[in-house]
């Protein structure tokens, strides 16, 4: 199957609706990645079949996991743009901010919006202390990460931008490990305002390997002394 007939297929399998142009506009987004990956380390994954399923459709399994339209969504530790670039193209009404510590990779981020007219925003920052800034501190409907970090510093990372009512999405394997971290989690969700709503598997398209997205609501404010500074975090998680 082509590329965009492996993301299509995928998309009708988990009941995922595409917009016009969507299909093409990933097609796009994976060229300029792959170009850009010949001359900066942003995926170790670089046959377009395997770009397909495992970065493209991993990421818009998401999409069956809240409604993004419309919403104001962050996300944080954005690397290469994922999950936040196939998100943006599939769901164009919804506003972005792409999130990461790696000017670099911010920068890449900015030429891929720029070069697909994305109405995504990039920024440059550390999530830990981004989520003090008064314009961005509880002010997304949904948060989501595919960032590599246990759950509970995950959790003080990410639950400090997503206003009460809303979601933060976190990609995680399935595995014993991921279920015993996740249930290790627990304090850390509570204690910053959240609430375990359900854990979504999925497995991703011709190959054996199984995720899930951690779907964690956000019911009250998140106390002011989070998130730490990241050595505190890192040093004495929650």
């Amino acid at each position: 199957m082509s590329f965009t007939d492996v993301i299509a297929q995928g998309c009708f399998t988990w009941n995922i609706p595409l917009p016009e142009g969507a299909l093409e506009g990933l097609e796009e987004y994976t060229r300029l990645l792959l170009e850009k990956n010949q001359v900066m380390n942003l995926t170790a994954i670089t046959e377009p079949d395997q770009v397909a399923v495992r970065h493209m459709l991993d990421c818009l399994f998401q999409l069956s996991c809240g409604d993004f339209e419309g919403k104001r969504v962050i996300d944080i530790g954005s690397g290469g743009g994922f999950p936040g670039i196939p998100l943006q193209i599939a769901r164009p009404s919804a506003r972005f901010l792409l999130l990461d510590s790696r000017k670099k990779r911010v920068d890449f981020l900015q030429e891929v919006c720029d070069a697909m007219g994305l109405p995504a925003e990039t920024m440059a920052g550390r999530a830990e202390e981004a989520a003090w800034q008064k314009q961005l501190r509880e002010k997304f409907d949904i948060a989501v990460s595919r960032a590599v970090a246990p759950m509970n510093i995950l959790c003080e990372l990410c639950l400090p931008f997503v206003r009460p009512g809303g979601l933060f999405l976190a990609m995680k394997s399935q595995n014993e490990g991921a279920e015993q971290e996740i249930q290790g989690a627990q304090k850390a969700i509570r204690t910053l305002g959240g609430r375990l709503k359900e854990q979504r598997s999925y497995q991703l398209p011709g190959t054996d390997v199984h995720h899930q997205v951690v779907v964690i609501e956000k019911v009250k404010n998140t106390p002011p002394a989070y998130p730490r500074r990241y050595a505190k975090i890192e040093s004495a998680p929650l």
